[in-house]
């Protein structure tokens, strides 16, 4: 990191062409560009990430560099402090939820996450909807089922469920159903 500072340093420096010796870095920093400002956050203390995302915004109305870089804000600080819960980095950085989340990757990652989210959401329901039927065919072959019978039914895998379901045709008594769970422990 102490490499990348120095990098970063001697660029903010070149970006205004001013020496960086002597001078008070926010005055340095006031009279840079909008990207060398936003790139600054990578290495400025903590205490001056707010009055740098300020003055950027500050800037907007009168300077369109300004505008283009302020989505970089949230996407630097969640990178260089991506230990810090989001409530911090938004206090931090003057940025709300909408910073974050207003950006192409997080809409796809989001969207990733909701049907990863309403596929597995599914698959429950889907292995509910088999486990009640089953057990419905069970208490009408087999005879009312004990509470840790049904429990353990319930618990299985789709694919147990449907091989139980399978099975159950041929059962003729409670026997057949307790030698299948046997059997598929």
């Amino acid at each position: 990191m102490a490499s990348l500072v120095g990098i970063l340093q001697a660029h903010v420096c070149q970006g205004i062409d001013q020496p960086f010796e002597g001078m008070a870095a926010g005055r340095v920093l006031a009279k840079a560009n909008p990207p060398i400002q936003v790139l600054s956050l990578l290495v400025q203390p903590e205490a001056k990430v707010r009055a740098i995302s300020d003055s950027l915004r500050q800037q907007v109305p009168t300077n369109p560099a300004a505008g283009q870089v302020l989505p970089l804000i949230a996407a630097i600080l969640l990178t260089r402090f991506n230990d810090r819960p989001i409530s911090e980095i938004c206090a931090m950085g003057g940025l709300t939820l909408d910073d974050f989340t207003s950006s192409r990757a997080y809409r796809e990652i989001f969207r990733e996450g909701e049907a990863a989210g309403e596929a597995r959401g599914e698959a429950r329901g889907e292995a509910r909807g088999e486990a009640s039927v089953t057990l419905r065919l069970l208490n009408r072959r087999c005879g009312p089922l004990s509470a840790a019978t049904t429990t353990r039914i319930q618990a299985l895998p789709l694919p147990q469920l449907e091989s139980l379901v399978e099975a159950l045709l041929d059962f003729s008594g409670p026997a057949d159903l307790q030698a299948w769970l046997e059997e598929h422990r």
